[in-house]
């Protein structure tokens, strides 16, 4: 009953990234940047698994393979399951980096598990949220607001303007107390 709900999960997961990625590709920009948000989340998961010896080479693979999966877009099958096609994006650039350290690393996982790229949750990257939530809320409006629409949604300082009421020059007085009030309450020093 467990693996039928997984598997309910997993063609969900498999929909919404296919929907955004051809959102994506007929030319939407805003899905486009929710497209790779979501991605990278996925790709950051499946590269971590297999690079526990090499933490500090995860993230730079993640963007090396987001630039492959924007670079490549136009080879992609609509026909086929988006995150194969990016497994094997990931899964190409995973061996690269190998090869350009002499394949001397070993991998922690194995590359051949299909659905893996949607099976693995970045569980601190979850942890990572819920923790920068709980911090925001301590924030007031007039600091909190700037950075959830200009830091988080990728909203520019106009429009951040225009949804708060707040000017311009608010907005980004707002995103440098705010993000400085995080920097302390981080320290401990709230």
């Amino acid at each position: 009953m467990q693996r039928i709900g997984q598997q309910e999960g997993l063609r969900a997961k498999e929909a919404r990234l296919k929907q955004l990625f051809l959102g994506a590709l007929a030319g939407d920009q805003q899905v486009y940047q929710e497209f790779l948000r979501e991605l990278s989340a996925h790709l950051r998961a499946f590269l971590r698994k297999r690079l526990i010896s090499l933490p500090d080479e995860v993230e730079d693979l993640v963007q090396e393979a987001l630039l492959a999966v924007h670079n490549h877009r136009h080879t992609y099958d609509p026909n086929q399951p988006v995150s194969a096609w990016v497994q094997a994006i990931a899964k190409y650039k995973l061996v690269d980096l190998l090869r350009r350290r002499g394949g001397h690393e070993r991998l922690t996982d194995s590359l051949d598990d299909y659905d893996d790229l949607l099976v693995v949750e970045d569980a601190e990257a979850g942890q990572a949220r819920r923790d920068l939530h709980k911090l925001m809320d301590d924030l007031p409006d007039q600091q909190r607001l700037p950075i959830i629409h200009t830091k988080l949604e990728g909203l520019s300082v106009r429009e951040a303007a225009q949804l708060t009421g707040m000017s311009e020059s608010a907005v980004k007085v707002g995103v440098h107390r705010g993000l400085k009030a995080l920097a302390a309450m981080i320290r401990g020093q709230k």
